[in-house]
């Protein structure tokens, strides 16, 4: 058995090595200097030698080949590390998907536009003195004056993400508390209750604060990593990141409802949700195939198994 999973181990991971070296050698690929693809992948595997989906099954042995290889190639090639929390790993069924964390989208962000100096998220409280202006859809905090005593997670009146840029130029996003609220009630985490409340207990009550500069600094880096044009491969597997979820998110649906109910579920319909803040982030992109490493078939998903115990959605950073 030991032996089997070795051999599992160095094929996928040989698998993924060669296609990385095929796109470097052609030139349309190119990685940072602080960045090992190598490195990423024994962290990868060793993450995913601890990830369970919903019925804590391993990832490796319920998840095909393809769709971890290809999970592990979307990481590579988007720069992300499992060790820095930039990505985290979520089987739907027999099918491994890689989601970016928002720090993974900030990194990705400045991948995809490299006058970006970063993305900085702060939250506004009741009795802050908050003002920006907004000239040609581009939004500027031009004052956010804060005393000590308004730092509190039940003042919470809105977030902001400003994007900085190396000419000096800031860019922000806005959510107020309901925007950012309306986008968790579509959460599988269910943080909000009927009455529009944040549930006691749940991980967006405890760290509200933190969740709302999430869910907002994604919303930042999704525009950035969207309006920009398909010419590089790291965009382009950026891009295909959401839909690769959507599909497998879609799928397991699909098998979860099949012996219970009549359910209409098209791909492009379905939301892409976020790993970290759990709420759904509308997503228009096109679709993508789950083969683009082993262009072998894979299997129909499992109906009973969805998401994953250690994709740390209960984890505030």
């Amino acid at each position: 058995m030991t032996n089997d999973k070795s051999i599992a181990k160095q094929e996928t991971v040989d698998i993924v090595s060669e296609k990385i070296k095929a796109f470097q050698n052609s030139g349309e690929l190119h990685f940072p200097a602080d960045y090992s693809p190598q490195n990423a992948l024994k962290s990868a595997w060793l993450v995913l030698q601890s990830t369970v989906d919903r019925s804590s099954k391993p990832v490796l042995q319920v998840c095909t080949r393809d769709s971890i290889a290809n999970a592990l190639l979307s990481m590579v090639i988007q720069g992300l590390n499992p060790d820095k929390k930039q990505c985290y790993f979520i089987a739907y069924g027999s099918a491994l998907t890689m989601q970016r964390s928002y720090f993974g989208s900030i990194a990705v962000a400045k991948r995809v536009d490299p006058d970006i100096v970063d993305v900085y998220p702060d939250v506004v409280y009741e009795g802050d003195n908050f003002k920006y202006s907004k000239k040609h859809g581009v939004t500027t905090i031009t004052t956010h004056e804060q005393e000590l005593k308004n730092v509190n997670k039940k003042n919470i009146v809105a977030a902001y993400a400003t994007v900085l840029y190396k000419d000096g130029r800031e860019v922000s996003t806005i959510m107020t508390l309901e925007d950012i609220k309306q986008a968790w009630r579509q959460s599988q985490m269910h943080p909000i209750d009927e009455n529009g409340t944040i549930k006691v207990g749940s991980t967006h009550e405890k760290f509200t604060a933190e969740m709302c500069q999430k869910t907002v600094v994604n919303r930042a880096c999704k525009a950035i990593i969207n309006s920009s044009d398909d010419s590089s491969l790291v965009i382009r597997y950026a891009k295909k990141t959401s839909d690769t979820a959507v599909e497998a998110e879609a799928a397991q649906e699909i098998a979860d409802n099949a012996n219970t109910e009549v359910i209409d579920v098209e791909c492009e319909n379905v939301p892409e949700t976020d790993p970290g803040t759990g709420e759904v982030i509308d997503t228009d992109e096109g679709q993508t195939t789950m083969q683009e490493v082993a262009p072998a078939p894979s299997p129909a998903p499992e109906a009973h198994t969805k998401g994953n115990k250690s994709a740390k959605q209960d984890d505030p950073y």
